[in-house]
């Protein structure tokens, strides 16, 4: 084959497991024999119209096998994929297809509306419904093999930054960055053919598509994928497939362990839980731990594919609320300003290289010059490695607080605030002070329920913290603010609590 990347996946499984389940969504099973012949037959059906090597293809809509169909047809084509967020808005959605110039847009039925509203304001030409007419096309067109050479440094992916501050930047991913990537989840984790994995977090986040399914694929094991995050129907699918494998970000996990099904459910199929995309509260390892279950975290970003920092099985309980070491094809180190390595226990910025890094931002030349230095992604998180080489991510350098010439790390109080049995959510933020230029808050959201003082909150953390790092108020609320992902949106934040007496 002349292609190397990932539209070549669906091939190469299909002539080694042909018969083996690839995916499963609610009553439908496709075998790797199945999802290359519709993988193959997408991929003419869109060079039919029009579609050619370097165009932009993109998808909205939730977890569906059309999403990945769509992704290896791309690939196939030498085309590069759009994964579009769901809960975005329709000037939000026209933005990023705009500035992707993608040229065919699959989406699905619940979008239809917000879809009927974009003619005119993008490139789009060619747009496909998922469901009747996606079936249409691709039982329409030949099922023929497309040898289109694809090499490992073309572009796959173009996967749109959550924007939590300004504009979403496109962050360019390789055919050779998700294969890296997916290589050092397989080693890192020890995946076996024979698992069986449930794809609840978005695939248009970057970790439920690359640090869950891509491997899971490319190892022969099955993906059980499911529209959206119920914690309910979790249990259901965990024992009705005999899960092995689950992916989610810390409020999706807390949710599980809160739920009144955690202590009597059958989770004994379970043998690996990962979880990224924040600091994974130390209650929340504490509780699977207690239920028997290797509960593993990482670190990573878009921009890395995303895999970054990963804790092993080994190191779980040991270095619990570390965020592990680089994984094996990564590059890690903490730095200072002046990006001299930064000492054991002291506070600097993680930076990362390796070959899951992307080449840069899409159309976008100044800002990838500035997010590199000697090679070098900066990540603009703050973190600090202890005498083993173990990182422990401490907060978004943008988010620490100076008090009176102290740096404060949110995450850190956060992390003691989760502890409390009547707080579910929290979040803390600076805001000004005339003594001591800004102070710490915190923003909590009550678990249902309960009658929680303020004041008995900030009596809770004495003598747990510095004083100074004890927030001098607290604000309730019914909820706060978070991406897709489970990504805290902390501008919002200041923004909506940052000015309440």
């Amino acid at each position: 084959m002349r292609n190397e990347g990932l539209g070549s996946w669906p091939a190469r499984r299909a002539r080694k497991t042909p018969h083996r389940t690839a995916l499963i969504h609610g009553e439908t099973t496709f075998t790797y024999a199945d999802l290359y012949a519709r993988t193959t037959r997408l991929a003419h059906a869109l060079r039919g119209r029009g579609v050619r090597r370097g165009d932009r293809i993109a998808y909205l809509g939730s977890n569906h096998p059309s999403y990945l169909e769509t992704l290896f047809a791309a690939g196939t084509l030498g085309a590069v994929f759009v994964p579009l967020n769901t809960r975005l808005a329709g000037p939000e959605i026209a933005y990023q297809l705009a500035d992707s110039g993608a040229k065919a847009l699959v989406y699905g039925p619940s979008h239809a509306g917000l879809v009927a509203g974009l003619p005119g304001s993008t490139d789009v030409r060619t747009y496909i419904e998922v469901g009747a007419e996606y079936e249409e096309a691709v039982a329409a067109a030949v099922y023929e093999p497309i040898d289109e050479p694809v090499g490992a440094d073309d572009t796959c992916i173009i996967m749109y930054t959550s924007g939590t501050t300004g504009r979403p930047k496109g962050a360019m991913l390789t055919h050779g960055n998700l294969t890296w990537n997916a290589v050092n989840v397989l080693v890192d984790t020890d995946l076996i053919a024979d698992e069986r994995a449930l794809v609840s977090a978005p695939l248009f986040h970057t970790a439920g598509l690359n640090m869950l399914t891509l491997p899971v694929l490319l190892k022969g094991g099955t993906c059980v994928l499911v529209e959206a995050f119920d914690p309910d129907a979790t249990f259901d699918l965990v024992e009705r497939h005999r899960i092995t494998f689950m992916f989610g970000v810390p409020t999706m996990f807390d949710q599980i362990a809160r739920h009144p099904r955690w202590r009597d459910a059958d989770l004994s199929s379970l043998r690996i839980l990962t979880c990224g995309g924040s600091p994974v509260p130390t209650p929340l390892i504490a509780a699977y731990q207690e239920r028997g279950l290797t509960f593993l975290q990482g670190y990573g970003m878009t921009e890395a594919a995303p895999g970054t920092l990963f804790l092993d099985a080994e190191h779980a309980v040991g270095k619990a609320g570390s965020a592990g070491v680089p994984h094996f094809f990564s590059d890690v180190r903490v730095v200072r300003p002046d990006l001299t390595p930064v000492d054991a226990g002291e506070t600097g910025e993680i930076v990362v290289r390796g070959p899951h890094v992307m080449p840069g931002y899409w159309g976008l030349p100044e800002e990838t010059a500035a997010s590199f230095v000697d090679g070098w992604f900066r990540s603009g998180d703050a973190a600090r490695i202890d005498e083993d080489g173990y990182v422990f991510v401490v907060d978004r350098i943008k988010d620490m607080i100076i008090s009176g010439g102290e740096n404060i790390y949110p995450a850190e109080i956060e992390d003691l605030l989760l502890a409390h049995p009547d707080i579910v959510e929290c979040a803390v933020i600076g805001v000004p002070d005339d003594k001591w230029g800004e102070v710490p808050r915190a923003v909590v959201v009550p678990r249902e329920g309960a009658d929680l003082d303020p004041d008995e909150v900030l009596a809770s953390l004495s003598g747990r913290l510095a004083k100074y790092k004890i927030p001098k108020s607290v604000v309730l609320a019914d909820e706060l603010p978070r991406t897709a992902s489970g990504k805290l949106l902390k501008a919002r934040v200041r923004k909506h609590f940052g000015s309440t007496s």
